[in-house]
């Protein structure tokens, strides 16, 4: 808040940019100024009003109520020439609550208490206002009343809160919210005929407790309700009667809505205008990630954390960046590669659309899924004890945040279970992994008379009655349910633990929020791989910077036109990969915007940091084809055979 220090240096020079040498100039110029508060000398922060002499320390400042603006300038008011909220007439004869703290205030604009700028009845102490700042952060602070956040920041800004970039204090604590997922177990019949007890659960047996579907707060043994199978509806008593003694009828279980019948453009325009016109799925994507990332301005003043990447252990490395204490997945992210075998131990600058990309193509093909093209959880005992599931979950949300690409590889059970919930899904054969399970759920679902499916249910018996899903069969039809039992036991509750833990990892700058709201968007950036790239998308991607030679443009045209019809072995991805790191495009779109250009030079440069791609000036297009196929064919070549080599080694 110093009134002649500036921010000259970068975020990591300095303190966060400010260069130590103004320190010291400003510390000297400070010791010669006395405040006008406490006499004493070192008052670096001086009124911005025009002509006002007025000096001060920081606490002494808050101890005469002066007001500092922690955004822009950073400027300072004192006393007599603070901003202060102008309300045309006061309408308002009794007092009303503070909407934070609920006690009664005045509702008269002073230092102390502030009006909320979009919602004329609602008031606020100062102090509740920069507590719940303090805790929300840019991210959750907003209108307690209407939840509005642009118009209610810039007030509050005016008026002296002081709003971290940071994410909600709820949302970085780790597992913050394992608690609830305790659930209620305990017999609560009149005669439990448990031996173990009312507290004995022993899940995909009698002896499992079943919950009341109505509160939660009661449960029952399979056994003590004569219930067949944890399928079936129980309510407790208390419920059972409020149910059926009143006008309230049971209400059927609905299918779940169709989310392509919403308008996600209306969810997305939440905090904009109303009535813009409507955008395709690509462009609502598109919009809805670039609202994690925030605005340009915000992103110069966050700190960056650079994470040093090691391209044989790729996974390691992203762990141990990302469990460091000083990481915060709100920071800026700068990547530099390095390499252990390396004696100078150099640092080479990398991409980050790059190594994200490299992150998401690692977690693909992890033990952590299981399957080929279409992917859910697997479970990995060891990946469970190593907290495993958790970190891909944060993985897959920093990733979209920052800019990495569509992950692309989730199974539609998987999505469905994240948006809403396991007990809303129901999983189908081509989920199932397991070619063993797999053959089982065929042979039975196939058999065409009642000899035949017993006969294949007794072959099974081991493995149903492991699994909990022996069930009287005594109709054809049965097998249905019988398939419907392995299928969700197979695909979500053997998985529940590495579930739920992924699912929390998920959370991290509130994606999951997102996924929840906007699941059409999300659907496609999660299950369905990038669109193929066109000629047409790559010139409307590439801006041409100006060209020296003119002849160099069309040669470019040329060559996509060249490689659409199939007359080059380089393909579209390669040529995006050469100059930006990325196969594909990535949902949030590039930063810094793909450029190309041209120089004098016999080949192409691509430099993924910049997104850019250097073409060269040859006199004939075959020479200009032959030297963009030679080049970025050996440069990918090159870099699959040092990945091979990382592998192997």
């Amino acid at each position: 808040m110093s009134s002649g220090i500036w921010q000259r240096g970068k975020g990591e020079e300095g303190v966060y940019g400010i260069l130590i040498e103004d320190i010291r100039k400003e510390v000297n110029r400070a010791s010669k100024l006395k405040c006008c508060v406490c006499k004493k000398n070192g008052a670096s922060i001086g009124c911005v009003a025009p002509r006002c002499k007025q000096s001060y320390h920081f606490p002494c400042g808050l101890q005469r109520e002066c007001i500092f603006q922690f955004t822009g300038n950073f400027a300072s008011f004192c006393w007599k020439h603070r901003p202060v909220q102008i309300i045309a007439s006061n309408n308002y004869s009794d007092s009303l609550p503070c909407t934070i703290c609920l006690e009664y205030i005045e509702p008269v604009p002073t230092y102390n208490i502030l009006r909320s700028p979009c919602c004329k009845n609602a008031w606020f102490h100062r102090d509740c206002l920069q507590v719940q700042a303090i805790n929300a952060g840019v991210f959750f602070f907003r209108c307690t009343i209407c939840s509005n956040s642009d118009t209610f920041q810039k007030e509050m800004l005016r008026m002296g809160i002081h709003i971290p970039e940071k994410d909600a204090s709820w949302e970085l604590e780790e597992n913050a919210y394992q608690d609830l997922l305790q659930h209620y177990e305990r017999c609560d019949v009149r005669r439990c005929r448990c031996k173990e007890g009312r507290e004995y659960n022993a899940p995909d047996s009698k002896w499992e407790i079943k919950r009341c579907q109505c509160c939660g707060s009661s449960g029952t043994h399979l056994a003590c309700s004569s219930l067949r199978s944890w399928e079936q509806n129980w309510e407790c008593l208390e419920c059972r009667g409020i149910i059926y003694n009143s006008d309230f009828q049971k209400a059927k279980k609905h299918a779940l809505s169709n989310s392509n019948n919403v308008a996600i453009t209306d969810c997305l325009l939440e905090e904009s205008p109303p009535k813009l016109p409507r955008q395709s799925p690509g462009a609502q994507s598109k919009d809805l990630l670039s609202k994690f990332r925030g605005d340009d301005s915000k992103l110069k003043k966050k700190k960056t954390k650079r994470l040093f990447i090691n391209k044989a252990d790729i996974w390691n490395s992203v762990l141990d960046g990302f469990r460091n204490q000083n990481f915060n997945p709100l920071y800026t992210i700068e990547v530099a590669y390095v390499n252990e075998n390396d004696e100078f131990g150099r640092e080479l600058p990398g991409s980050k659309q790059e190594f994200l990309s490299l992150l998401m193509q690692h977690l693909e093909n992890s033990s952590l899924f299981e399957g080929s093209l279409s992917k859910n959880l697997s479970l990995n005992s060891q990946a469970l004890k190593e907290n495993l599931y958790y970190e891909a979950g944060k993985m897959l949300a920093i990733s979209l945040v920052h800019g990495g690409p569509s992950p692309g590889f989730f199974s539609k059970t998987l999505f469905n279970c994240l948006v809403y919930g396991p007990e809303n899904t129901q999983p189908i054969l081509d989920d199932v992994s397991d070619f063993d399970v797999a053959q089982i759920i065929v042979r039975i679902n196939t058999e065409t008379n009642m000899t035949d499916l017993n006969s294949v249910i007794n072959e099974c018996y081991n493995y149903l009655d492991l699994i909990g899903c022996l069930r009287l069969i005594t109709t054809l039809s049965d097998k249905y349910m019988l398939v419907k039992d392995i299928l969700v036991y197979h695909v979500i509750k053997r998985v529940q633990a590495p579930f739920e833990s992924f699912k929390q990892g998920l959370k991290t700058l509130g994606v999951l929020e997102k996924i929840q709201t906007y699941p059409e968007a999300f659907c496609n950036i999660l299950c369905h791989k990038p669109e193929n790239l066109s000629a047409k998308i790559l010139r409307d991607l590439f801006t041409v910077h100006t060209l020296p030679d003119v002849q160099a443009l069309g040669f470019w045209n040329s060559y996509l036109q060249t490689i659409e019809d199939g007359k080059s072995a380089t393909t579209m991805e390669d040529i995006l990969i050469f100059a930006t790191g990325c196969s594909s495009i990535p949902p949030a779109g590039f930063k810094p915007t793909p450029s190309i250009e041209c120089l004098h030079m016999d080949f192409p440069v691509g430099n993924k940091c910049n997104n850019s791609l250097a073409l060269p000036i040859t006199s004939t297009y075959k020479e200009f084809q032959e030297n963009m196929d030679f080049a970025i064919r050996n440069t990918l070549r090159l870099g699959k055979e040092e990945s091979s080599h990382y592998i192997e080694h």
